[in-house]
């Protein structure tokens, strides 16, 4: 396919097209006439050998290639839209922008809010879009990350893409308060016998490979898809739970649980702010990834209020 031979503008005509499902809407959409969106139609099923949308009674409905076309056009159209609007300098301080991060809901109470309230002093003309990470991030990390600024996922999930480093974390266990069957310590056995709730979305995936490799099949008995309610679904029940030390602190006094430590060295937690190589010379990206390891530097240097060494439970001083 020679490039140099299509007209960009059809790439807007289609998204339009498939979306909008009308030649109308469509052209009114984009700024065409009706006359000129229809001739644009008949160029784009001319290229395809499609007709890409299909009258059906009063209505019209994409045909196959055309429903694999919509979500491909979306992805064209933003790395597009990404591309040109690609600058060689940036004043945080003048400039108006928005960045889109995807990050779990755990990154986002531990570092985007930070990363925010630093944005919010220094840089009040840009503007954040936090959107959660999707399932399928391992087979279409390349696709995510050609169309968002960035993505907050902790190594071992993801590779073969540049990444910012931001900081560390730990992972600890709950269990109730109120569970008469967990002492001072948790044990292995513990971990096995006791009904488990989950993050249901697996790109914690190195927490849960090292249980596998000690022989701990976790017996799950409730799934989530938020960090942040872990806490409630432990409450007042025998489960346990699995989840990052500084977002347990976060939580805590809001469910009456116990914060503790695993019965082995838990394999550590490294957040990173993964990107695209098409922003790697961008400068309001490399402000944006500057800024993001500035304000890791401060969650890392955060105190925690752990036991002393030897005390398997985090406990707060009032704890």
């Amino acid at each position: 396919m020679n490039l140099a031979s299509l007209d960009l503008n059809l790439v807007v005509a289609l998204r339009a097209l498939l979306e909008e499902r009308n030649v109308t809407r469509a052209g009114k959409r984009i700024g065409l006439s009706q006359p000129a969106m229809s001739a644009a139609l008949a160029r784009l099923r001319r290229h395809f050998d499609d007709d890409l949308l299909s009258r059906v009674g009063g209505h019209y409905e994409l045909t196959a290639l055309g429903q694999v076309l919509l979500d491909r056009t979306s992805t064209a159209c933003d790395l597009l839209e990404r591309l040109f609007t690609s600058q060689a300098d940036f004043d945080p301080a003048t400039e108006s922008r928005e960045f889109t991060i995807v990050a779990s809901d755990y990154a986002v109470a531990v570092f985007g809010a930070e990363l925010a309230r630093s944005l919010h002093r220094e840089a009040p003309g840009i503007r954040l879009r936090f959107t959660q990470t999707p399932t399928g991030i391992v087979e279409a990390a390349g696709t995510l990350l050609s169309t968002t600024d960035g993505l907050l996922m902790p190594h071992g999930i993801i590779s073969d893409f540049p990444a910012t480093e931001l900081y560390q974390d730990q992972w600890v266990y709950l269990v109730a308060d109120d569970n008469p069957e967990v002492g001072d310590h948790l044990t292995r056995d513990d971990l096995a016998r006791l009904p488990w709730v989950t993050y249901q979305r697996t790109y914690d995936a190195p927490a849960v490979r090292q249980l596998g490799m000690l022989g701990i099949e976790p017996r799950v008995e409730v799934s989530v898809d938020s960090f942040q309610v872990l806490p409630f679904m432990v409450a007042g029940t025998r489960r346990i739970t699995l989840i990052q030390e500084l977002l347990a602190e976060r939580l805590r006094g809001l469910a009456p649980v116990r914060i503790m430590r695993a019965p082995y060295a838990a394999v550590p937690l490294q957040e990173a702010l993964w990107w695209h190589p098409v922003h790697t010379h961008d400068a309001a990206h490399i402000w944006l990834r500057e800024t993001a390891a500035r304000v890791a530097a401060s969650v890392n240097g955060q105190v925690i209020h752990g036991a002393d060494e030897g005390d398997p439970a985090v406990r707060s001083p009032e704890g």
